[in-house]
């Protein structure tokens, strides 16, 4: 993918989708797949993890933002991805606020510093 950014993925509720989707985000790859997933209450926790395992695997996907709650549901998913690229962030939704305490980057950084380092 010389010369071509990439995208940002997103697996979220309707409203959080909603609004990257008119932010322009909404793509399809060359196998017409969408760098979206829009979860609703019937959606499977396996569809969840497929859709994210097939996200990590995409060459032209840089960043893929969850919904914390949904990240809840495949957090020994997340947890097992290791890689940088693609970075996977949590955010908060409209129904469920932000923890920080479960967002798995935050407890990666803070096991890299110690309190002596902001000294």
């Amino acid at each position: 993918m010389a010369g071509r950014g990439k995208l940002i993925a997103v697996i979220g509720d309707e409203d959080t989708c909603t609004g990257f989707l008119l932010g322009g985000i909404g793509e399809l790859n060359k196998n017409r797949k969408p760098n979206f997933l829009v979860v609703e209450k019937d959606t499977s926790i396996t569809e969840i993890e497929e859709t994210f395992k097939s996200f990590l695997a995409r060459d032209d996907i840089g960043i893929i933002l969850i919904n914390q709650f949904i990240a809840e549901m495949i957090r020994h998913a997340i947890d097992a991805h290791l890689q940088s690229i693609p970075a996977v962030l949590e955010i908060p939704s409209k129904e469920h606020p932000y923890d920080a305490s479960k967002d798995s980057i935050l407890r990666r950084a803070k096991g890299m510093f110690s309190a002596e380092d902001f000294r």
